[in-house]
Parts: C-alpha cells; structure tokens; sequence
C-alpha cells in the first residue's frame, strides 16, 4: 500500500489512519471542503460499512449489471478508484478482471484489503491515491475505470470535479469506459424522493437518511441497530450537471441508467449510473 497525500489534504494518511472519531468541529453544516472525507471514513463508520452496504444483498440488488457493462466492452483491466471496503474489487477479481484497488481513505483500504482475504482469498493490489493526483500515483493505464457508491459527491469544488474526471480520461486507454455513479440528488432537492436503499445500501436494520440538504450541501446520517450514528457531508449533483462535465473532458457518449435501468422515471431512481466512452465517435454515430 502507498501512502502519498497531495499538497492541501487536510491531513495526511498516517494521522488519517490514528483518528477513531469522526471529525466535524463545531459547525458540521459549515464543512464543504473536498479534502474533509479523510476525517469521515475512520474509525466506527469504516468497521460497520459492510453492515450498511450487506454484500450478500447489495450482489442481488445490482445482479451482474457492471460486469456486463464491461464485458460488453472488452475491458480486463479496472482501476477501482473508490473501493470503499472492497465490495466491487472483491466481485470484479472473482469475475477474472485485473483489477486495482485505489481509495483516498487509509482506514477504508486497511478494511478492504482484509475483506479480499476474507471473501475468497484475494490479495488486493491497494493504492491510496487522491483522484486529483491520479496519474501521479498510479501507474499504467487501464481498460476501464469504475467510481461507485455516490463516492464522486465528496467532490465540494467545480476544479476539483474537472481535474479528476480529467485524470479519469488520462489513465484510460484509448477505447477506455469510465463508470460513474450518484445518488438521485435531483429528486432530493425537488422534494420529489428520497433514498430507497433498495440496491446500494441494504443492510436492512440500518438507516442511510437526509439529515440536511441544501444546494451545497447533503448531510447524510447513518444510524446502526446499537445506537451508534455517523455523519458523512458530500456535494448533491445534479444528473444533467455531471454529465455536462463528463463531456467537457472528452468522453463523447455517455449512457445513463436509473437503478440499472435504461427507462426509468427521472423522480424514481435511487441511483443513476453514468456509462463513459473515451473512444473516438464520428459527430453522425453520436
């Protein structure tokens, strides 16, 4: 595992890896900062994930929808670049893809690399890497790059959206595909739904909820069967806003599906997930 925190973190890997306690200060509604989530995902919230995320469940929820999305493509070689806890690395090795595991968490990777081990003997190849640093701490290029779990929202600033799509686009081949997914923040902020934790968060005796929102920020709380609660602050995109910045650096055909679906009623799906080419497209075949 390497360790590189890019210049601006709020805190760097190994005082990241020692922090037991979420971190919000006095004012939680007031942190809008990118750099923040390596004082979220620590401690207790990183140890229940997998209670909140179910592998079993979250499997049957998505079905092989990913696995096909890059099967279709030819694609063997994945940079996982949100692995979280390991959930879509574990699925994508048993599969035969060559897969690395990146993550801007320490704490997460430490669990991730456990869980390969744990869920079928797998050595994760981790790498803790900030996306706007990508091309700097990861090398080679890969046939695929997958951003999942509403990871891509911890994003507060336009510049940073921009540059790590942009690195995104860099570490793919030239016929690459970037899959990127968010939550249905459209219908959050229209008041027109909310979160059905049917396919992404499914441990079924915990609660993923609003807790605030507001057109910069959604703070979410995460409440456990003993009590416990936790607090992520993320950025709630708009569905037609990403895709406008996925085509500002370059990908030319991007699919979007709600809940895995091709049709889908915009106010219904809990997610959406973005399918980006990088290949050339004649103006006629888009």
């Amino acid at each position: 595992m390497t360790n590189n925190a890019p210049t601006g973190s709020t805190i760097d890997p190994t005082e990241s890896l020692a922090l037991k306690d979420q971190v919000f200060g006095d004012n939680p509604l007031e942190v809008r900062d990118t750099d923040h989530y390596t004082q979220e995902y620590v401690g207790g919230i990183v140890d229940k994930w997998d209670e909140l995320i179910d592998w079993k469940r979250r499997a049957e929820g998505e079905g092989r929808f990913f696995i096909e999305q890059l099967r279709k493509r030819g694609a063997q070689k994945v940079l996982d670049v949100a692995t979280g806890t390991g959930f879509h690395s574990v699925r994508l090795l048993e599969e035969g893809f060559d897969t690395v595991s990146a993550d801007g968490s320490p704490q997460m990777l430490a669990k991730a690399f456990r869980n390969g081990l744990k869920h079928g003997g797998h050595v994760l190849r981790v790498v803790n890497a900030d996306w706007r640093w990508l091309s700097r701490d990861v090398p080679g290029e890969f046939d695929a790059i997958i951003c999942l779990g509403n990871s891509f929202t911890h994003l507060f600033n336009e510049h940073d959206r921009r540059k790590a799509l942009a690195e995104f686009y860099s570490k793919l081949k030239h016929d690459g595909v970037l899959i990127i997914d968010q939550r249905n923040y459209d219908a959050i902020l229209d008041g027109k739904g909310g979160s059905s934790q049917t396919y992404y968060y499914c441990g079924a005796e915990v609660t993923a909820a609003p807790d605030h929102v507001d057109e910069g920020l959604a703070r979410y709380r995460y409440s456990f069967p003993d009590g416990s609660e936790y607090y992520l602050n993320m950025y709630p995109l708009r569905k037609d806003y990403l895709r406008g910045l996925l085509r500002d650096v370059g990908f030319q055909k991007i699919e979007t599906f709600g809940d895995f679906q091709e049709n889908y009623d915009g106010t219904e799906p809990d997610y959406f997930i973005h399918v980006a080419e990088k290949r050339y497209m004649a103006p006629e075949d888009l």
